[in-house]
């Protein structure tokens, strides 16, 4: 195998940016079919080891000998400065960024706020949160509107501040400031400065619960530490800030691509409509086909690897472009192709490995209620502007459509 692309591709800078929301960039998929693990520059500077094949970025993300430390010299970083990168190691790691015992501590004892048994005793009140939100998009006389604005936002947010114990009523502060820290052409200060803020506010949450735990998550977790003499926390400001941003971001744009999928696909609505049971399938498809959390996977190797024929050195960073690997033709056949019964749970849309995202349930659970509800309620629902019309986040490391304008 080889480890450099010729011709074209040799100056190549990664990622790049999608320039159709329906697909990956062409220069994705002749890296894959070309050199699967490719040495390449990044828009950020330095270099990094571009995986983009399904086979050997499952591999990479299941291996130990592979560190999601972000502290490591060699980690590759998007858009980080000296000054943000001394506040990012100064400030005790995220769970996505241990390792081993440590990490496994840490996710333990809430990894079981989100099994599956226990969101579906959450089924019955998001399932009454999305209802409120399309009465109010039924109660309204205005045509188009925003469902970005309408739905797909404000559905993740109440979810995820009533399963965490935070007031709604600040949901425009952590979605604004969350906006800044995940859009590329963010300023080096502006991002430091939301982090600081976002930080500060979350520091001040953890404090108030502590004086006061509720009956959620947060409360929980005080509660047990509390029983067990092991009140941490700091480590539960950086559990908060972790589950905050990326409990509504996320979800929230995969709303909005998964209805535009949809309704650009009438023939695969269709079977969704006709049999709600297939919905869960769909999700799983939907996930794939839009993967929005692209060139988010890093990690740095601690130890020389072999991967693929591909030799990787200790200290060299490795970036999992899951987009790439969840349109590769050996596992998903014809994956341009929107296929909602395909069957795709083996997609990387949620990483693979120990660092498999905490929430995957919740969001499933979250986008099956919402598309069998919305296309129930409001069966004539429409794109009121051409898709080409859109303006898509290709500017942020969390893809998805600023705007969404529909109409019935």
């Amino acid at each position: 195998m080889t480890t450099s692309v010729a011709g074209e591709l040799a100056g190549l800078e990664l990622p790049v940016e999608r320039g159709c929301p329906f697909a990956p960039p062409a220069e994705y998929e002749r890296l894959r079919e070309q050199a699967p693990i490719s040495k390449v520059r990044l828009t950020s500077g330095g270099e990094a080891w571009w995986v983009s094949g399904h086979e050997e970025g499952r591999a990479i993300l299941a291996d130990r000998r592979f560190s999601s430390d972000r502290r490591k010299d060699g980690f590759p970083l998007f858009n980080l400065d000296a000054a943000t990168l001394q506040q990012l190691r100064r400030q005790p790691p995220l769970m996505i960024g241990m390792d081993g015992a440590e990490h496994s501590a840490a996710r333990r004892p809430v990894i079981g706020e989100f099994t599956v048994k226990r969101l579906a005793a959450l089924r019955p009140r998001i399932q009454d949160i999305v209802d409120h939100f399309v009465d109010d998009m039924l109660a309204t006389d205005r045509r188009p509107i925003d469902l970005v604005q309408a739905l797909s936002l404000p559905v993740p947010s109440l979810v995820i501040c009533e399963l965490l114990g935070v007031p709604y009523t600040d949901h425009d502060f952590f979605q604004s400031r969350t906006a800044v820290v995940v859009r590329r052409t963010s300023s080096s200060e502006d991002r430091r400065r939301a982090l600081a803020e976002l930080r500060a506010y979350i520091d001040d949450l953890i404090t108030r619960k502590e004086s006061e735990p509720g009956d959620d998550l947060f409360g929980r977790q005080i509660a047990r530490q509390r029983q067990a003499g092991t009140l941490d926390h700091t480590g539960l400001v950086s559990m908060a800030f972790l589950l905050l941003t990326a409990g509504h971001e996320t979800t929230a744009n995969m709303i909005s691509l998964g209805v535009l999928g949809l309704l650009n696909h009438p023939e695969q609505l269709a079977l969704i409509t006709a049999d709600p049971g297939k919905t869960p399938m769909a999700v799983e498809e939907l996930l794939r086909f839009f993967t929005i959390a692209d060139a988010t996977v890093s990690r740095v190797a601690t130890e020389d690897v072999q991967i693929g024929g591909v030799s990787i050195k200790a200290g060299e960073g490795v970036i999992v472009s899951s987009l790439s690997a969840n349109w590769d033709p050996s596992v998903f056949e014809n994956p341009a192709e929107l296929d909602l019964e395909r069957g795709a749970r083996q997609h990387l849309a949620f990483g693979f490995g120990p660092h498999q995202c905490l929430g995957q349930n919740l969001a499933r659970l979250e986008l099956q209620i919402v598309f069998d509800t919305l296309f129930r309620r409001i069966p004539t629902l429409r794109l009121a502007a051409p898709v080409e019309e859109l303006a898509f986040k290709t500017d942020a490391v969390i893809y998805g459509a600023y705007e969404l304008p529909v109409a019935w």
